[in-house]
């Protein structure tokens, strides 16, 4: 089991799932059944055994004799060796470059933490997924010459310095980049090559990493969306993906996030065949085992098997086949059933000794099995995970198995190699520094040519180019299409019909009745009608299609399901009934935030990933984007995303009945956090319609790697028609709406979304009750004039001038006429601006907790109404 040496109590272990001879009230009768299932699989196959368990197991559930049956095999692998199959592979020599790369891996972490221990790292991952990798790597990632052909791998963020090993014996990063692991920022006197990111982040690394995985739980759920997005292309003939695959390498640890097995039900459901996982079960997470007290491999495979899953497990070495072999009463299976994740770790913390003690003798029969076996030989049982052949098998399986996602869970040791530096250590994964005497065993430990002096320096290795292992490296790259990761930014230009062909009824309004939703749900349906845009759009909504009135969609361009509609709609007989086709547009993901951002995010970036642009527009209620799944959305920022986020029934007063957790007040303030998301709040539908446009040509025609999210109410009143003139003072984030009164306006309101008409009352009753001249102003977006503004507040400091820059805001709000802002949000929303104005500005908000009540108390309770602004504005005005 390949142990070292702590002492370590004996754990308690579980009830056994096996049946135990020694309780059995009639051994014949059981001899029997036995025997029997043993002549039918020798005589008809283990197809008609496996009916017959199926048959007896439905007779038992019926009798209800077996209501706790669990859904796991026994604790073995799942491929028999008889099924193995030869390995396609040069052995050696693959594991002669797996030793390289560990080395270089463990080198990159060691140097960077000597030279500047703040920086931390991690070895053991890699350590024991690297198995893992390069059986990926020389025979089933697929690759391209473009990198938007390939196959698509979610790799295991901690395992990064692998990758990075690897990409540096293939020539795709250099030494001088390896040296400047987790060091990004150059100073500027220096000619030292860029430096490499922590972790998956293509942001940071645009032509290396293509998903960002770094954040736990996202990866998986990401590759299940993934690959259902890759056949939604397919099905609605936009782009054939049928040959390409999704593969994820995550941890055993990781698939406790709720995020990791939101989609699994998915991916069953909808036969995601083109989908793997491969679960590095090292069997510990961060502080101590996954699950110390039982079985995480037998739990995931159950949670898999149930969710509709073909399992493969890959937990024991091919030196344990000749002791399988020869147990044929099964005594080694039930006391590997037996043991604990928790005693597993302490066995492969210690040496063949320990293990021979503490595990083999503890049941004679087990014990005589391994009679004839030295605490060498002992030492030498590798786990599944640490093995090509077992793992090839495993692949191979995966890849040709047809009707069902499969997940491979393979059994390693986390800091496999590192001995008593990390080996299967509780500190394991803090593990950043090794003295020198344990990297001169990990040396031995891998017959690595380096010199002690070498081993000191941790010097870099990278074999002769002429090498046998350079040689297979290459060839193995080429014959599967070329190296990964590899991401590709460039797509061509999708062109954006003009505005007036989708959005006139929004900017000549001309005092028609609506809300910003009702408009932009219309605009999207006009846009769906462009021959060009129009097929590149994906709606995305989570199950609230009818509440953002939607329902016109299901018919116009049909809801997506992989096997069609095998079922007569009950509303069948309506004009807009629910309708779901083979090649349906429209993906409706039911009540599942995560899993519709998934959606957008796999088709935000479907320009890098497929090359082929697509217009992602999911809508959702505000309160529950931002809010609850943040996580992602920063995720998809790093991911460079293009697309449209709708934050649909938005603010704190305009959902009036629903109450506090559905009122959103803060969403637009945590959109200003994420730097190359642009935030907007678009008061009428003229406003709108002009954002959209300039989004859209943003994204899809200059491709800039932004996304858009726009707040959108659902208050039915009279929209104006948008002025003319002011398209450039909007879209920069403010501009002149309506002047009231003769002469200089003594005081300035700021209005935006919903209560952009309560300034505008306010505004009047000024003027006509109090004789106060006033101006107001549309603030359609104040991160983005706060961003101009601290931009050009740091050029001045940096490169100053006679006389400073001014940004859009300080030159519209220039003087010192006092400012009252109001707004839907809170106050924290329109004072990012307040630093870049010379005026006194006061800002209205809706702090605090929403509640239910009609939309007029909820805007007078938080004090954002007409009556609120004109109070404001007069106290602003009264002399100190």
């Amino acid at each position: 089991m390949n142990a070292r040496d702590p002492q370590a109590p004996a754990a308690e272990l579980p009830q056994d799932p096996w049946h135990d001879p020694r309780h059995d009230s009639d051994p014949e009768e059981t001899r029997e059944w036995l025997e029997a299932l043993q002549a039918v699989v020798a005589g008809a196959g283990p197809g008609r055994g496996l009916f017959l368990i199926e048959q007896l197991q439905d007779q038992a559930q019926q009798q209800g004799l077996v209501p706790h049956l669990q859904p796991f095999s026994a604790y073995r692998n799942s491929i028999p060796l008889e099924r193995q199959g030869p390995y396609p592979g040069d052995l050696r020599t693959e594991e002669r470059l797996t030793a390289v790369m560990r080395w270089n891996a463990l080198a990159m972490v060691v140097r960077a933490n000597e030279a500047h221990g703040e920086l931390g790292g991690h070895i053991a991952s890699y350590a024991s997924a690297a198995e893992i990798f390069e059986v990926g790597f020389n025979h089933f990632f697929q690759g391209s010459a473009c990198g938007q052909r390939s196959d698509l791998v979610y790799f295991q963020p901690h395992s990064a310095p692998g990758v990075y090993s690897r990409a540096f014996l293939e020539g795709r990063l250099s030494e001088g980049q390896l040296a400047r692991y987790r060091q990004e920022i150059q100073a500027e006197d220096s000619t030292s090559e860029g430096g490499l990111c922590s972790y998956p982040h293509p942001w940071l690394m645009p032509e290396f990493w293509q998903f960002p995985t770094g954040s736990m739980g996202l990866g998986p759920i990401n590759a299940v969306y993934q690959a259902r997005f890759m056949r939604y292309l397919t099905a609605r003939g936009l782009l054939d993906c049928s040959t390409r695959r999704v593969w994820g390498v995550f941890g055993d640890g990781e698939m406790d996030e709720p995020e990791s097995i939101a989609g699994l039900t998915l991916a069953a459901r909808e036969k995601l065949c083109n989908l793997t996982f491969i679960v590095n079960c090292n069997l510990q997470r961060l502080d101590g085992p996954v699950r110390g007290n039982g079985q995480i491999i037998q739990e995931l495979e159950a949670l898999f098997t149930g969710a509709g899953w073909h399992v493969i497990k890959v937990l024991w070495g091919s030196e344990w086949d000749a002791l399988f072999a020869r147990d044929t009463e099964h005594v080694l299976l039930r006391a590997l059933s037996r043991t604990v994740d928790g005693q597993y770790q302490t066995l492969g913390a210690n040496d063949g000794a320990y293990n021979i003690e503490h595990f083999f003798r503890q049941d004679p029969a087990v014990q005589k099995l391994v009679a004839h076996m030295s605490e060498a030989e002992i030492d030498g049982l590798k786990r599944g995970g640490h093995d090509f052949r077992k793992l090839y098998a495993a692949f191979a399986e995966a890849r040709d198995h047809r009707g069902r996602p499969t997940v491979i869970l393979a059994k390693t040791k986390k800091g496999y190699g590192m001995g008593g530096a990390g080996e299967s250590r509780m500190t394991a994964h803090q593990a950043k520094k090794l003295d020198l005497e344990a990297v001169k065993a990990f040396r031995d430990r891998f017959a690595l040519p380096l010199s002690d002096e070498d081993v000191a320096a941790l010097r870099f290795l990278k074999p002769a180019e002429d090498s046998a292992e350079m040689r297979y490296l290459r060839q193995r790259r080429e014959a599967l299409g070329g190296p990964l990761p590899k991401r590709n930014g460039t797509a061509p230009v999708l062109p954006v019909p003009p505005l007036s062909a989708w959005g006139e009824f929004a900017v000549k309004a001309e005092g028609k009745e609506m809300s910003t939703t009702m408009a932009a749900v219309r605009m999207l349906g006009n846009l769906l009608k462009d021959p060009t845009l129009g097929p590149r759009i994906v709606p995305i909504v989570a199950d609230e299609a009818r509440t953002f009135g939607m329902a016109s969609l299901f018919r116009q361009v049909g809801i997506y399901a992989p096997e069609g509609q095998h079922y007569e709609p009950e509303d069948r007989d309506t004009m807009l009934y629910y309708r779901e086709t083979r090649d349906g547009q429209l993906l409706e993901e039911g009540i599942n935030e995560a899993g519709a951002l998934s959606s957008w995010i796999a088709a935000a970036t479907s320009y890098s990933v497929h090359g082929l642009p697509m217009l992602p527009v999911y809508i959702y209620y505000s309160m529950f984007g931002f809010q609850r799944v943040g996580d992602l959305i920063w995720a998809a920022a790093d991911q460079r995303s293009r697309g449209l986020l709708f934050g649909a029934t938005a603010g704190r007063t305009t959902l009036g009945g629903e109450g506090l957790q559905h009122q959103d007040g803060s969403s637009l303030l945590v959109a200003s956090t994420v730097p190359n998301c642009v935030a907007w709040d678009p008061g009428f539908a003229g406003e709108l319609a002009a954002i959209l446009q300039h989004a859209m040509h943003r994204m899809l025609v200059q491709q800039v790697d932004e996304f858009h999210y726009v707040v959108m109410g659902n208050e039915n009143h009279a929209m104006p028609s948008l002025p003319a003139g002011v398209e450039d003072d909007l879209l920069r984030g403010l501009y002149r709406l309506q002047g009231f009164g003769e002469g200089p306006a003594r005081v300035r309101l700021l209005g935006s979304g919903a209560i952009l008409r309560e300034v505008l009352k306010a505004a009047e009753h000024l003027h006509a009750q109090h004789g106060i001249a006033c101006e107001v102003y549309s603030a359609t977006s104040y991160s983005e004039l706060a961003r101009e503004a601290q931009a050009l507040q740091r050029l001045d400091r940096a490169q100053p001038l006679p006389e400073r820059r001014l940004s859009h805001v300080q030159r519209l709000l220039a003087g010192n006429a006092p400012i009252v802002a109001a707004s839907d949000w809170v106050r924290a929303w329109p004072q990012l601006i307040t630093e870049y104005v010379d005026a006194k500005m006061v800002t209205l908000g809706t702090d605090g907790f929403g509640r239910s009540d009609t939309r007029a108390r909820l805007r007078r309770h938080f004090e954002v109404d007409a009556q609120a602004v004109v109070a404001a504005a007069l106290a602003v005005l009264r002399p100190a």
